[in-house]
């Protein structure tokens, strides 16, 4: 039986806006989520960054333009800033939410505004946690546990969760998904070339990538939102060698293409990946995956039949095992994304955990 149609509130990180190309994974599966449940009969309204539009959803503009909030960004090891224009911002939608009547709030933002004004909500609040431990982000759920209506946390891997629980409380895993059927796959590679896609900065490890595929002897397509100008202008220098083409980040149809015509894509993460969401869109395009045997990557990735994972800095390593994923099968690539990463047993879990939420208020 079908669960009942319910109204959901989906909050959104507001550091970017949510149009392609996006930001990054979290932005990604939020889109993929709002439409997934608005397919199924949700009525389902995303609160979003200035200039955001989900196809067939209602986006509401939280007055936030994301340009104004670079001191918020998420740097691993670094504290960020809490912007007074997004504690506005977050507010605002706190209290559009209470007006809404919706049956729950999910909040993908990952800052301490949208974890303390989410707190003053009676509807049921989820958490899903998108980055590693954070110990000023842990201090926020410990205070919104202690208020009047605890929420409810998920985690995006179990390695995530594992690594969060000694500093949080975390209810369970509701890991990403991909649309495998909107996504084309390739039974061979047009070249030996390599690819590297994600935000460019340097937990994303594009300059390891680089290392990689020179290690290898391949040439690598390189394409990434700028999220950190410095490391960014490290990454266009390397324009000057003819092997690596440096694009900007790029629709995820463009995106899909462009993995389905390389023999691998390389995510040597330079930090615990939550989980890899671009990893399984490879897969789906029946692309391998060389990258770092880290956070939630192993989750993402089949070891040595949908992609070859090293340890944690091993170039050397990488660059071998790049020779070793030409001998992996595609076919299996994209069996491995339907049977184990298809956003449809994604949204059958949300719903589940939305049910129960929504059932223990009443």
């Amino acid at each position: 039986m079908a669960p009942a149609p319910m109204r959901i509130a989906l909050i959104a990180p507001l550091i970017a806006p949510l149009t392609e190309p996006h930001l990054g994974g979290v932005q990604t599966f939020l889109v993929d989520l709002a439409r997934g449940l608005t397919t199924r009969g949700h009525d389902v309204t995303v609160f979003a960054a200035r200039g955001s539009r989900v196809d067939g959803v209602r986006v509401v503009d939280t007055g936030v333009d994301a340009a104004t909030l670079g001191a918020t960004l998420f740097h691993p090891g670094q504290e960020t800033d809490d912007d007074r224009r997004s504690e506005t911002a977050f507010a605002a939608t706190a209290a559009l939410i209470t007006s809404g009547g919706f049956d729950l709030v999910h909040n993908h933002a990952f800052d301490v505004p949208a974890i303390r004004q989410a707190g003053t909500l009676v509807t049921p609040v989820l958490h899903t946690l998108h980055m590693p431990v954070d110990a000023r982000i842990a201090a926020a759920l410990a205070a919104a546990r202690r208020g009047p209506h605890p929420p409810r946390v998920a985690a995006v891997s179990e390695a995530q969760a594992a690594a969060w629980r000694p500093v949080a409380e975390i209810d369970g895993v509701l890991r990403p998904g991909i649309p495998t059927a909107t996504i084309p796959w390739s039974p061979a590679p047009t070249s030996k070339r390599l690819i590297f896609a994600g935000r460019l900065s340097p937990e994303k490890g594009a300059l390891e990538a680089v290392a990689i595929a020179r290690a290898a002897g391949r040439d690598l397509l390189l394409c990434g939102p700028v999220y950190d100008p410095g490391y960014a202008a490290r990454v266009e220098a390397e324009r000057a060698d003819p092997s690596v083409e440096v694009r900007p980040a790029l629709e995820r149809g463009a995106l899909w293409v462009e993995m389905g015509r390389s023999a691998a894509l390389l995510c040597p993460s330079a930090w615990d990946e939550p989980f890899g969401l671009v990893a399984a869109e490879a897969n789906a395009c029946g692309t391998p995956v060389v990258g770092y045997r880290r956070g939630g990557l192993p989750e993402a990735v089949g070891e040595d039949v949908t992609g070859i994972l090293v340890p944690p800095g091993d170039v050397a390593g990488a660059a071998a095992g790049v020779a070793r994923a030409d001998a992996l099968s595609r076919e299996a690539c994209r069996r491995h994304a339907e049977r184990t990463l298809d956003l449809g047993a994604v949204l059958d879990a949300h719903e589940l955990l939305y049910q129960r939420l929504a059932g223990a208020r009443d």
